[in-house]
């Protein structure tokens, strides 16, 4: 892990498991659906983010606020100076999410456990129903930097630059995705476009060629081969994106954090909006 552009996002099962009743130290299980996950069992003394609820604006297809991140601060017990962690399901998914949101609005020391739930529960760790009583937190967002989000109006007159191949555009959703074969991964059975397919130029590196079996990330090396193999170099800006950006958030810091990438946007309309928005360009076979 030392050999990753920025080793200090990313801690293991045991460093979480050392530091359980560190004050310092905030735990927070991000999930999809707590009730299949976090009301099951979660690492003991985490507290919960409902992706849905939490991290996503109530009403806008939009992200949260930043004084709703700040509600979401004060009612989690998150200060200025913690270190938060994140895991999840969904080989971390959501939780890498909630990672991009973070730092969209500044928060200085967010990590990511590798290998997420699935690998806490693998190693037999101790799982608790009991909800934790923090005290109320203090930390506040920070303005968003907008230099981490793609946009639709934006990113459309930049497909020139994705096809000349100054802008690298990496969809990380499954092959069968990808071709338009399938509108919805089986894990989204409600969430489909009016259109399959893909954005033109964009590269096919499914998210799940860059972690292992137990989800735990790749090594620097073979993660570096796999994105340069497909013209997805550092030396040109990436945009990433999926279907509602949770996928592409997680390729997002694969290639921001473990391979060091100056300049990478996450698109988190991603699919949703590009494949139901009237008159976008689609590549499909």
């Amino acid at each position: 892990m030392s050999s990753y552009a920025h080793p200090e996002t990313l801690v293991e099962t045991a460093w979480v498991a050392d530091h359980l009743h560190d004050p310092k130290v905030r735990v927070a299980e991000v999930d999809y659906d707590p009730s299949a996950n976090y009301h099951l069992g979660h690492v003991p003394g985490s507290v919960l983010i409902d992706w849905k609820a939490d991290i996503n604006d109530p009403v806008a297809r939009d992200l949260l606020s930043a004084e709703a991140l700040g509600n979401l601060y004060h009612r989690t017990g998150v200060n200025a100076d913690s270190t938060l962690v994140l895991y999840g399901d969904f080989n971390n998914w959501f939780a890498a999410f909630a990672f991009w949101v973070l730092k969209y609005y500044g928060f200085p020391d967010v990590r990511i456990m590798n290998g997420g739930r699935k690998k806490w529960i693998a190693e037999d760790r101790p799982l608790t129903k009991d909800v934790p009583t923090v005290a109320p937190g203090t930390a506040k967002a920070h303005p968003a930097n907008e230099k981490l989000r793609a946009y639709y109006p934006t990113l459309l007159p930049q497909l020139a630059e994705v096809k000349a191949g100054s802008l690298g555009l990496v969809d990380v959703r499954g092959p069968k995705e990808f071709s338009g074969e399938v509108t919805a991964p089986p894990e989204y059975p409600n969430e489909h476009a009016q259109r399959g397919g893909h954005i033109p130029g964009a590269a096919n590196i499914p998210w799940a060629q860059a972690v292992n079996e137990d989800g735990t990330f790749k090594s620097f090396a073979d993660l570096q081969q796999l994105y340069q193999s497909k013209g997805i170099v550092p030396s040109k800006p990436v945009v990433t994106y999926c279907r509602i950006g949770e996928r592409s958030s997680h390729t997002w810091f694969v290639l921001t954090y473990l391979l060091g990438y100056p300049d990478v946007r996450n698109y988190d309309g991603s699919w949703t909006e590009w494949g139901n928005q009237v008159r976008s360009p689609i590549e499909k076979p």
